[in-house]
């Protein structure tokens, strides 16, 4: 299969094309166009070794969706944090949510220097809403929550939305404080929305693929179970169907069923 030419050179200052990177081998899964020959030949290399792995990333993306329209539709937020954003692709956080409340305010984190690059296609708004952009590390919440603070009335309910970020966070003691900071500073009412890989469903095929993936991609990537994962929502009211595939979490009505899949997601609320 002949690979789609990406004219190497026009990489942005810092970023080297020929080193696989996980945000746009995750966009190359997506359909996104942001991603280098290098990060295509890993990641169709992965997919044919784990067919599950381009649904995976699709059933992330769409759960995105789902949580975002049921919290400003039924929970009436309208504040999101977005941490982990990734590459922009169709189905951004402020685009699903200003279409419902074009009030919305959205600020999205992130540390990867394309992810940078391409801010600017996160930065459009409604007149009545705000978008903004943080280059900052999800180790650091402190200065993310002091920084989102220009945009945000953090004392007033909004949801943090932390999906496919986590498993970068490889010491699960640290995740968890981490988590934990960030929620202590949502007000009652405020929301925890978290998608994290696990190899609950699939699992040596998904330990095996995510080893190998380790040895090729910056930053690695940690799995984690179930219940490490429920443990994040600690303190909180899960909300129904609890923690689950995310393709499992209050899919459409008319949704074609289909295999489940290594991602789970879950929402909670703040009492």
């Amino acid at each position: 299969m002949t690979e789609t030419p990406t004219p190497e050179e026009e990489a942005p200052e810092g970023i080297d094309p020929t080193v696989p990177a996980a945000p746009r081998i995750w966009n190359h899964w997506l359909g996104g166009k942001d991603n280098y020959a290098a990060d295509r030949r890993v990641g169709d290399r992965m997919a044919e070794m784990y067919p599950s792995i381009v649904r995976l990333a699709r059933a992330d993306r769409e759960f995105l969706g789902r949580a975002v329209r049921h919290l400003v539709a039924e929970e009436g937020v309208r504040q999101f944090l977005d941490i982990g954003t990734g590459l922009p692709t169709a189905g951004n956080t402020h685009e699903i949510a200003q279409a419902l409340a074009p009030e919305s305010r959205i600020v999205y984190v992130d540390n990867d220097p394309l992810v940078l690059a391409h801010a600017r296609a996160l930065l459009t708004s409604t007149p009545e809403g705000a978008t903004d952009y943080i280059d900052a590390d999800l180790h650091d919440p402190e200065r993310i929550l002091a920084e989102a603070a220009r945009t945000l009335d953090l004392s007033r309910p909004f949801a943090v939305l932390l999906l496919g970020v986590l498993i970068y966070i490889d010491d699960t003691p640290t995740a968890y404080s981490i988590v934990r900071t960030l929620k202590d500073a949502l007000p009652p009412g405020g929301h925890l929305v978290i998608a994290h890989s696990t190899s609950e469903v699939h699992g040596a095929a998904t330990e095996e693929v995510v080893r190998l993936r380790n040895e090729r991609v910056k930053p690695p990537m940690t799995l984690r179970s179930g219940a490490e994962i429920i443990r994040f929502f600690d303190g909180l009211d899960l909300l129904e169907p609890g923690v689950v595939p995310c393709n499992r979490w209050r899919p459409h009505p008319t949704a074609a069923g289909g295999e489940d899949v290594d991602e789970f997601g879950g929402v909670a609320r703040k009492p």
